[in-house]
């Protein structure tokens, strides 16, 4: 990834610490913890992914961004859609800029936080792709975690298909343990991956939250040939 890459998203983490809101943050970019919005309650997020195949042989990349408005109908239960838009860099061809689609989100808690030894929940997504040579596409996790003191431990097992005849039914992960340093602040690891393509990446994360606004950032870097050598992505959310 250049350097002018790495800069833009150092430079939208710059902007999003100076915005004017305040939301509850992620601890995690790619792992869900057993966490709804409270009801009644709205927030806005926006995700900045990139994915670079080899870091080593080009400069192709790609980065995706996601425009979201969560909110919650329960306090255990809250709705989700999502806007999605891609740019793809490739060696010596101009970038494309495109619309993809969007996703609609539910997440259900199914215990009230610990009340047991795991707190367990449900996620269910439908995945709209704009192009009309791509399928259109359902994902469910099951999302396990618990906080141990500062410390959180969370599990995500994901199944995913796209909605045609002979699509196969695909089956991945994503796993975090974080720890708050201070109320604002966490440090953690990530690993995230793909059991039916045998893809595996791991890096750190790190989450901040001031009065303002809250952003997490988190890199993985593949450890096999069938993972992209370097996914980087950032979150930032605001409540309203």
């Amino acid at each position: 990834m250049n350097r002018a890459k790495v800069g833009f998203v150092m430079a939208v983490m710059m902007a999003g610490l100076t915005a004017t809101s305040h939301a509850d943050r992620r601890s995690y970019v790619w792992t869900y913890e057993s966490i709804t919005m409270p009801a009644g309650m709205a927030e806005g997020e926006y995700y900045l992914t990139a994915k670079v195949p080899d870091t080593g042989a080009s400069d192709d990349s790609t980065w995706q961004h996601q425009v979201e408005l969560e909110y919650g109908l329960l306090d255990n239960w809250d709705i989700s859609m999502y806007q999605m838009w891609k740019q793809t860099y490739e060696s010596d061809e101009e970038s494309e800029f495109n619309y993809e689609g969007f996703k609609l989100r539910s997440r259900y808690k199914l215990t009230k936080t610990g009340d047991y030894i795991i707190d367990p929940l449900i996620y269910a997504e439908y995945i709209m792709n704009a192009a009309p040579d791509k399928a259109d596409v359902v994902e469910a996790k099951l999302v396990l975690a618990k906080d141990i003191g500062n410390f959180n431990i969370a599990y995500n097992q994901i199944i995913e298909r796209a909605l045609e005849g002979d699509a196969d039914t695909e089956h991945g992960y994503a796993a975090g343990i974080s720890y708050d340093i201070v109320s604002a602040v966490s440090l953690g690891l990530e690993a995230k991956g793909s059991y039916s393509e045998v893809e595996h990446a791991v890096g750190p994360v790190i989450s901040v939250e001031t009065e303002k606004i809250w952003l997490s950032l988190g890199m993985a870097a593949g450890l096999n040939d069938n993972t992209d050598d370097l996914q980087v992505r950032m979150i930032t959310g605001f409540s309203f």
